[in-house]
Order: C-alpha cells, then structure tokens, then sequence
C-alpha cells in the first residue's frame, strides 16, 4: 500500500472514530457501538459480583472478553490516528500527548485488569476505572457535551467558589474544635474530626454522629448551617448562569442572515463549517463580512491569519444567506 493511500485510510479512520457526524453513517455507527460495548462491559462487571448469577460466570466471561477485545483495537486505532488530533505536533510527539491525556489514560486503565485480574489487588481495584469510560458518551451527545461546556467556561468561578468552601471549613472545623474539645475529648480529638463535622453541617444538615454539646458550639453550629445555604447556592447559581447562557448560544447557531444591513452572530459549534477555518478562508468562500470574535471573554479583532475556534461567536455582516451548518 502506498504513502498516499495508507494516509487516506488513517484519516477515514481517525474520522470514524474521533469525530461524531451524524451525517457520516460509519462514523455514527461506530459511536453508538462504543456506547453500548461501554455500558454492556460495565453492566456485566456488576452482574459478575452477585452470587445468584455465578453459574453465568463463563457467559460473562466470554462478554468481557468480546467487550475488551473492541477496547484494544480502538485503543490502538487511537494512537495510530493520534497526529490528526494533534496535528501540529509531529507522530511519536502526538502519540504521546493521546497517551497522556485523559481518554488514554482511562482507555489504558480499562484494560489492563482483565490482563492482570488474577494478579496484585490494585489491578483487581482498576475495574472501577472501567465507569470513567462513560464521559466518552459526552462526545457523542450534545446534552453531555453543553454540561461540559459549561463546566469548561465556568471553571474559574467554579474553583474561585470552591476555594471559598475549603476556606470557610478549615475555618469551621477549628472553631468548632477550639469550643468542644474540652467537653468532648473523645469524639473532637483533633482538627480532622472538626473536619468532617464542618463539612457534614456546610454541605448536609448533618449526620448526628458528631454534634456540639456546649452553647457556644451550638451557636456556631447554627451559623454554619446558615452559612451552608449560601455557600452551595454559589456554585450552583454559576452553573444554572451557564447553563441560560450556553442554550442561549445555540438558539443562534443556525441563525441566517439575509440584510447586509443587519449585524447578526454565529456560533461555532462542533457541527459548523467555520470550524478550524481562518477568517480570510471564511470571507472569501462565504462572503461575508467578520466584524469581531468573541471568544470566552476576550474579544478578538479580526485579521486574516485568525483560526476559528469550537464556542467562538462571529459578530459578522452577510450580503447573501449563509448557513452556519453543514
């Protein structure tokens, strides 16, 4: 086979496997396979722990290897299409950075209990692993993928909202000890057991197994719970924020403008046309006018060179209709 067509066969591949088009019928074929290859590997993994079922062991069996046998080869396609997912970085450097990232770790850890399952306990404890496989539903559905998306926009308030949490229960779990230890010094022993006092009281009501006894600590103990409210309701308002904010988004994507006298915006998502294309590309095959990007929270002034990103909006002018679609 030669250079040229053994390339062609790598890309058709890499297509098929990386990229969810519901308008390529092999490529949507080989994405609900996997799910359901993903979900029946798990269902056995449970299935095979009850004793009522253990005269089904070789049926399992035989499951899991069907199920891990398909693991292998995607594994392998993976890295063997790994430069067209990292296309500029060179082939050993690209297959590295799959080996790497979070899917090749997680399709790593997936099969390497059913080799070493009868060896050291810790390769018996990687099954668990096996449920990660899961997130790779997110690539193939795009209620998955907005929760991502939004997780991915919303990070840095996320983290921000996070580390206040962490904040106020260190400074919980002190206080409550410095005011209980001495009347309890067998259940608040130390620090750790404020811990888990404060972050029971912050994020539940509690679960009555630690509890303080003296007024002052009662007293605080009502102060946190209150506290707790507000602090789950931050990072909740955030992603219910993001949440409006990302549908609002994909209202516009497959908006039309007909008047170049109307300013209107596309959304780039994993389906448009101007994914991966520079604006000059864009202006000239579509003629269209790309008046700014917004990208997250930067706004992007518009030169030739720009690539267009997944999630970029395009404030644009249109002479004629444009779809934004496929």
């Amino acid at each position: 086979m030669s250079e040229v067509k053994k390339n062609k066969l790598r890309k058709r591949i890499f297509d098929i496997i990386q990229i969810g088009n519901k308008y390529d019928f092999p490529s949507r074929f080989f994405d609900y396979l996997i799910v359901t290859v993903i979900i029946l590997n798990i269902l056995t993994v449970f299935l095979s722990t009850f004793d009522q079922l253990e005269r089904f062991s070789s049926f399992f069996t035989v499951i899991e290897l069907s199920t891990m046998s398909v693991f292998c080869i995607e594994y392998i396609l993976r890295i063997w299409t790994a430069d067209y997912l990292y296309p500029k970085l060179g082939k050993f450097t690209a297959r590295m950075r799959f080996l790497i990232s979070f899917d090749g770790i997680v399709d790593l850890l997936t099969i390497l209990p059913f080799f070493f399952l009868d060896g050291f306990i810790v390769f018996r404890m990687l099954r668990v692993v096996r449920i990660f496989h899961l997130f790779r539903v997110n690539a193939h559905y795009d209620s998955f993928y907005v929760i991502t998306t939004v997780l991915t926009e919303k990070k840095n308030q996320i983290i921000s909202s996070v580390f206040i949490i962490i904040v106020l229960m260190l400074a919980s779990s002190l206080g409550i000890y410095s005011v209980e230890h001495e009347a309890q010094p067998e259940t608040f022993r130390n620090a750790f057991s404020g811990i888990w006092w404060s972050v029971s009281t912050l994020l539940t009501v509690g679960y009555g197994d630690i509890y303080p006894i003296t007024v002052i600590g009662k007293l605080m103990a009502i102060f946190i719970a209150f506290l707790g409210v507000g602090v789950v309701a931050i990072p909740t308002g955030i992603i219910s924020a993001g949440f409006v904010e990302q549908y609002t988004k994909n209202q516009h994507s497959d908006t039309k403008f007909c008047d170049i006298k109307e300013v209107g915006e596309i959304l780039v998502d994993r389906e448009s046309c101007f994914m991966g294309m520079n604006l000059y590309d864009i202006r000239e095959k579509y003629n269209i006018v790309i008046l700014v990007v917004l990208r997250g929270e930067l706004t992007i002034v518009p030169t030739e060179n720009v690539k267009v990103k997944i999630n970029d909006i395009l404030i644009v002018k249109s002479e004629k209709i444009v779809k934004s679609k496929k």
